[in-house]
């Protein structure tokens, strides 16, 4: 057997044995991950908030569905495909900290020379990179919706904490579900548990997208409701 095929061979048994563990206390670990993602959204709405009170809000008027022309389920579809791209990128970070922390020490114990160094290095440049993307991802999703909410404030001429207060019902959970990998990675890392991560991947993206769905159709058919309150 050559190392690669090692590796994965012991990837799958790690998975499987990790939802056999998690199977049998699922509470506990879908809490843990819940609660850290909780925290992260609650750190970037606190980041968009402020980001939208420092911002000029932008002349050009948003034309929403729902407020401004009928809701279609294209409408929602592509407010589910623009979330699920985060998504994948937040399960990616799973899958490469699996490869990074576990994938490539198994196939590194059974090289030498060169190659054994390239795999040792290759590790922790990984992780690096996905810290590195990840950090980009939150950056950025802080200054495109705090410039947005600037703007919907003004367009709507109301404060930015009650527009916000009006997008929870579909932008929280929409959150806490982007979010859950990457409270499981986070959580993984801290304990050195690499070789969980691909279990966490199933796990949460099968938790996660569902959500997704509802909070999509919540935006596009429920919140334009709550903004034109907010002009009554």
């Amino acid at each position: 057997m050559s190392s690669s095929d090692f590796a994965l061979v012991q990837g799958i048994h790690d998975t499987r044995d990790t939802l056999r563990e998690w199977g049998r206390r699922p509470a506990r670990v879908l809490i843990e991950w819940g609660l850290l993602s909780l925290g992260i959204t609650a750190v970037l709405l606190y980041a968009v908030y402020v980001i939208a009170k420092l911002s000029d809000p932008d002349p050009t008027p948003f034309y929403l569905p729902g407020v401004h022309f009928p809701a279609q389920l294209e409408d929602a579809g592509h407010v589910l495909f623009r979330n699920s791209l985060v998504l994948a990128l937040h399960a990616m970070a799973c899958v490469a900290g699996f490869i990074a922390g576990s994938s490539l020490p198994h196939s590194a114990a059974n090289m030498t020379g060169f190659w054994r160094w390239v795999h040792d290095k290759a590790g922790p440049l990984a992780i690096a990179f996905v810290v590195c993307a990840t950090t980009f991802s939150l950056v950025t999703q802080a200054y495109v919706l705090g410039g947005g909410a600037s703007t919907l404030a003004a367009q709507f001429d109301v404060p930015v904490w009650q527009l916000l207060l009006a997008l929870l019902p579909h932008a929280l959970p929409e959150l806490l579900a982007l979010f859950l990998p990457l409270a499981a990675w986070m959580i993984a890392s801290r304990r050195g548990e690499w070789h969980k991560l691909l279990a966490a991947t199933f796990v949460t993206v099968a938790i996660s997208f569902p959500v997704l769905v509802v909070s999509a159709a919540i935006e596009v058919f429920f919140s334009p409701q709550l903004l034109l309150d907010l002009q009554s």
